[in-house]
C-alpha cells in the first residue's frame, strides 16, 4: 500500500523525543478503501458489509454476562476496522499501520519468527532485532487483563495471549514492551507501551500490520499514554484520499469553532460487562423540527448490560433498534414521498429516484438528541447518499441486529471532531472541516 512505502521511506528519520513528555501525540487514520479506486456505490456496498460483520459480531453477545469466577476476560470478537493509523514500533522504528479500533484494548502486531503471519506490505517487526523490547512476565500486573490458566504456567514465564474472533480470525503471542513512534518530522516516540507480539495469526486477510486498541481498558493505548483523551476527525466518506486525524492529549482539545457552533458534551456510560466500549445515553431523534416518536428509554443501557448505544469508529453506519430504526424509516420515506424498495429488511432501506433525478434532494437535519442536553446534528449528506447504479436514495442507517443495542457509526460521525475524555468520563462533539484540522 502506498501509505505503508511513504511511512517505510520515511522511520528512518524518526528519533525518541526529549526527556520531557511531550503535550500530546498525533496521528493519521486511512480509510481501508483509500486506494481501491471505488465508485461511491462500491463504497456503499463495501462499508455495508463490513459493517454489517462487525455490527453483528459485536453485538452477538460474545461476552458473557455472568458473574461466575470462571468467566475469564471478555475476548475480542471483531477482526474488522475501518480505518488505520499510521505507527512506528521498536528501535529502530519498524512501520506499523494497524487497525484504529475503539471497540478493543490491546494493541499487537505481526512478529518473527513467524508460525503463521498473513501478508503485509512492510518488514515483519522481529524482537530480536530491536533494543527497546522487553517481555511481560506472567506476574506483572500488566499481564492480568489478558491473563488465563492456560496462558501462564508459572510467575516467570511469559505473558501469552491469544485474542479470537467472531469470524474465525486470531492473534496468538507474547505480551511485551516496545517503544512506539508517532509520524512527523521528527517524530515522537514513547517507551514502555505493552503490546501484544503475535507470532500466530490468521484466519482473516488483513489489510494492516496488527490492530491499536483505543477502547477504555488498561491495555489501550489511550490508557497506557497516560493522557486521559483522545479525538479523531473523520472527513468526507467519499474522498477516501484524505487522511484524518487522532489526536492523543493536549491535542485533542475541540478547534475553536468557525461556524459558531457550540461544544456539546454528554457522559460517557460504562457497561460493568463491557468495560471497554463508549457507551452514550441516547434519547430520543429528531427529523427536522418534529420529535420522532420513539417511546424514552428505548436506546437506554440497562442493569443486566443488555441495551444502550455504542459509539465505535470501526462501524460505518448506525445501528439502531428495530423499533427506532422502523420510526426513522417511516419518517424519511414521508419527506421522499417514495415507498421503502427493502421495506421488510433491517438493511439500510433505499427508496427510489424520479426519473432522471441524479442527486439527493433537499432534507431535513437529522438530530441525535444525548443526555445532558448534548444534540448532534446530522445534514442530510450525513445521513443519506444517492446510489447511482440502482438509481435510489439510501439511508445510511441500519436496523440492529440485536434486539436492544444500537451503534453511532462513523459515516454520521464525518466532519464532526469527536473528543473522548476518559478522566471524567465525557464524549464532547463539534462540527469541524475535518480535512483542515
Amino acid at each position: 500500500m502506498e501509505v505503508l512505502t511513504t511511512l517505510l521511506l520515511s522511520v528512518a528519520s524518526l528519533h525518541s523525543s526529549a526527556a520531557s513528555p511531550p503535550l500530546g501525540y498525533r496521528s493519521t487514520l486511512t480509510h481501508v478503501d483509500s486506494h481501491g479506486s471505488f465508485t461511491k456505490t462500491e463504497l456503499m456496498r463495501r462499508a455495508a458489509h463490513r459493517s454489517r460483520h462487525r455490527a453483528s459480531m459485536m453485538l452477538s453477545r460474545y461476552f458473557t454476562m455472568s458473574t461466575s469466577s470462571d468467566a475469564g476476560p471478555a475476548r475480542l470478537r471483531s477482526g474488522q476496522a475501518e480505518y488505520l493509523m499510521e505507527l512506528a514500533i521498536g528501535t529502530p522504528p519498524v512501520p506499523f499501520v494497524a487497525l484504529a479500533d475503539t471497540g478493543s484494548d490491546l494493541t499487537w502486531t505481526q512478529c518473527q519468527p513467524c508460525k503463521l503471519c498473513f501478508p503485509q506490505d512492510t518488514p515483519i517487526y522481529d524482537t530480536a532485532v530491536s533494543s527497546s523490547f522487553s517481555p511481560v512476565p506472567c506476574a506483572s500486573a500488566t499481564c492480568l487483563p489478558i491473563w488465563s490458566s492456560r496462558n501462564c504456567t508459572a510467575s516467570s514465564s511469559p505473558c501469552r495471549y491469544r485474542y479470537a474472533y467472531g469470524d474465525g480470525a486470531y492473534s496468538a503471542g507474547v505480551l511485551g514492551t516496545e517503544t512506539l513512534t508517532f509520524p512527523g518530522a521528527p517524530g515522537v516516540s514513547v517507551g514502555g507501551i505493552a503490546f501484544g507480539c503475535g507470532v500466530d495469526n490468521g484466519g482473516l486477510s488483513y489489510n494492516s500490520t496488527g490492530t491499536v486498541g483505543l477502547g477504555r481498558g488498561s491495555l489501550s493505548l489511550v490508557a497506557q499514554l497516560g493522557v486521559g483523551k483522545f479525538s479523531y476527525c473523520l472527513t468526507d466518506f467519499f474522498n477516501t484520499s484524505l487522511g484524518s486525524p487522532v489526536l492523543f492529549g493536549a491535542l485533542a482539545e475541540l478547534a475553536a469553532p468557525s461556524t459558531g457552533a457550540a461544544v456539546q458534551s454528554t457522559p460517557l456510560v460504562q457497561s460493568p460487562y463491557v468495560p471497554t466500549w463508549y457507551y452514550v445515553s441516547l434519547e430520543g431523534i429528531s427529523l427536522g423540527d418534529a420529535r420522532l416518536p420513539i417511546p424514552n428509554g428505548t436506546f437506554d443501557l440497562r442493569d443486566d448490560g443488555s441495551g444502550g448505544m455504542i459509539v465505535d469508529s470501526g462501524t460505518t453506519f448506525t445501528f439502531l433498534v428495530e423499533s427506532a430504526f422502523r420510526v426513522v424509516v417511516d419518517h424519511v420515506a414521508g419527506v421522499l414521498r417514495q415507498p421503502v424498495v427493502n421495506a421488510s429488511s433491517l438493511d439500510s432501506p433505499c427508496f427510489p429516484a424520479a426519473t432522471g433525478e441524479q442527486q439527493l434532494p433537499a432534507m431535513p437535519d437529522m438530530v441525535l438528541h444525548f443526555a445532558g442536553g448534548a444534540d448532534m446534528r446530522l445534514h442530510r449528506d450525513n445521513y443519506m447518499s444517492f446510489n447511482q447504479e440502482e438509481s435510489s436514495f439510501c439511508l445510511n442507517i441500519a436496523g440492529s441486529p440485536s434486539a436492544d443495542v444500537s451503534i453511532l457509526g462513523n459515516f454520521q460521525q464525518q466532519n464532526i471532531q469527536m473528543l473522548f475524555d476518559i478522566t471524567v468520563g465525557q464524549l464532547s462533539f463539534m462540527p469541524t472541516d475535518c480535512g483542515k484540522l
